[in-house]
């Protein structure tokens, strides 16, 4: 008998035990769901009456992401050209303003007057098609004569040059369909 009766024993022997199992049991849940309510609503929500569903916010949110700081540009359309201080400052200055590999620098009268006594075509035809380390047309194949012409001017006229900023040739007029 005392066999079966060791096999029915709990863990529980004292009182002591007895209330602390039944505090345990309070407890732990309370404490499990206090712990899981604060993990849900620690979070910042946006609900109704907030200025998240104004059309404004709405719109903010899915536009596409391509329209920001894009602007498309007709291919077939006639190509806008630029100055020549844009030039400069877009091509240009990367060389010019540090005179990294022998580029004169930006306004340095010295450097610049041997390259203004060769003349405006020298100078532009060094741009045009390179000359000792500066690649054609400063690196930028898509740039236009004329705009390499204007940023040449653009810096021999810092440099003490008087050259004159070249025309634009106005386009061939199309024929006219018969």
């Amino acid at each position: 008998m005392s066999d079966a009766h060791d096999e029915h024993e709990s863990a529980i022997k004292t009182p002591k035990q007895l209330i602390v199992a039944v505090l345990a049991g309070f407890l732990v849940p309370i404490i499990a769901i206090v712990l899981l309510v604060q993990y849900v609503t620690n979070d910042k929500k946006v609900g109704a009456g907030s200025t998240a569903q104004t059309p404004e916010a709405i719109a903010a949110r899915i536009h596409p992401v391509a329209d920001e700081g894009f602007t498309f540009k007709d291919a077939s359309g006639p190509k806008q050209l630029q100055a020549g201080e844009a030039v400069y400052k877009m091509v240009c200055s990367a060389c010019h303003d540090t005179g990294a590999a022998g580029a004169p620098k930006f306004g340095d009268a010295g450097a610049w007057g041997p390259r203004i006594a060769q003349g405006y075509d020298k100078v532009v035809e060094h741009a045009l098609k390179g000359f000792n380390a500066m690649p054609a047309k400063g690196g930028n194949p898509d740039l236009d004569d004329v705009e390499v012409a204007r940023a040449v001017v653009h810096m021999a006229n810092a440099g003490g040059a008087k050259f004159k900023e070249p025309e634009v040739k106005a386009a061939a007029p199309a024929e006219a369909a018969k």
